[in-house]
């Protein structure tokens, strides 16, 4: 196995700005169009763009015996998408990226709910500082506690269920496979309720959609390649960057400036991911 740190790194840190790009196109594109049609020209157009990739082992490579779990993993993995394109579209970016990226604070209680892998007592701590630093961001004490930011927190929850589906087929489901049902499964899904709500969207927002698919799909290209050069303890912690990025749209765009509980909820929460990350890492091996 490969061990380029910095080429895993510049790799990863590349991945989290596409990704925080494609969450700034997004909240363009959630200006002007419901997110039902949101979700499903994102799908779409990410279809489109991996297809390339996903059709390269043939048919006979996309063959599965376990589709009701490919099923169950698109679901919750569309659910996730909803709820983070919503955030998305009422919340600073930066704090809807956050939601989201919150994932590491849920993936070991329903791995050891779903999957049977205890966490190791370490990790409460780092888990504890995590839902602090959340619970900054969310303001309970001052009222200021938002359907949109329960619903970006969801969507953290709702993403972790995806990992750990993923984890649970990972025995028997290449990565091309899974990531092929779920983009099939996430376009034919979404678009019933887009067919409902349906609204064509303007040029600037099919730009904006275009480019959100494209990004997405060069983040996760970007991310493949960083996995493959460091250790994937180094290249989840570096995700985190996607944060920052995202911050840096918001202001950049929207004039969005976090105040001091943001900042501080944002800082524990990276710092509870972090360890979370390397502490599973070590689990792991």
């Amino acid at each position: 196995m490969t061990h380029d740190l910095k080429g895993g790194a510049a790799f990863a840190v590349a991945a989290a700005a596409a990704f925080a790009a494609m969450g700034a196109m997004i909240k363009f594109a959630a200006a002007d169009l419901p997110n039902t049609v949101v979700v499903f020209l994102r799908n779409g157009f990410g279809l489109l763009m991996l297809a390339p990739w996903l059709l390269r082992p043939g048919l006979r490579g996309l063959a599965t015996r376990r589709p009701l779990a490919h099923l169950l993993r698109a679901a919750v993995g569309l659910s996730a998408m909803y709820c983070f394109f919503y955030a998305i579209a009422h919340l600073h970016l930066a704090n809807a990226v956050l939601f989201n990226y919150s994932q590491p604070l849920f993936i070991p209680f329903i791995a050891w709910l779903w999957l049977s892998e205890k966490p190791p007592a370490r990790l409460f701590p780092a888990v504890a500082i995590g839902f602090a630093g959340v619970a900054l961001i969310l303001k309970p004490d001052t009222g200021l506690v938002s359907p949109a930011g329960l619903v970006g927190l969801a969507s953290g929850l709702l993403a972790a269920t995806a990992m750990v589906a993923i984890r649970r087929m990972a025995d028997t489901e290449p990565t091309t496979r899974i990531v092929f049902y779920f983009t099939v499964f996430g376009t034919l899904i979404s678009a019933a309720p887009a067919a409902v709500t349906w609204q064509w969207p303007g040029r600037d927002a099919w730009l904006a959609m275009a480019a959100a698919g494209a990004f997405a799909t060069a983040g996760q290209l970007l991310l493949t390649r960083a996995y493959t050069l460091a250790p994937a303890a180094h290249v989840g912690s570096l995700i985190y960057a996607a944060v920052v990025f995202a911050a840096g749209f918001g202001w950049l765009f929207w004039g969005e400036v976090p105040d001091a509980l943001d900042a501080l909820g944002t800082a524990l929460v990276i710092l509870a991911g972090v360890i979370v990350v390397f502490a599973r890492r070590r689990q792991d091996k």
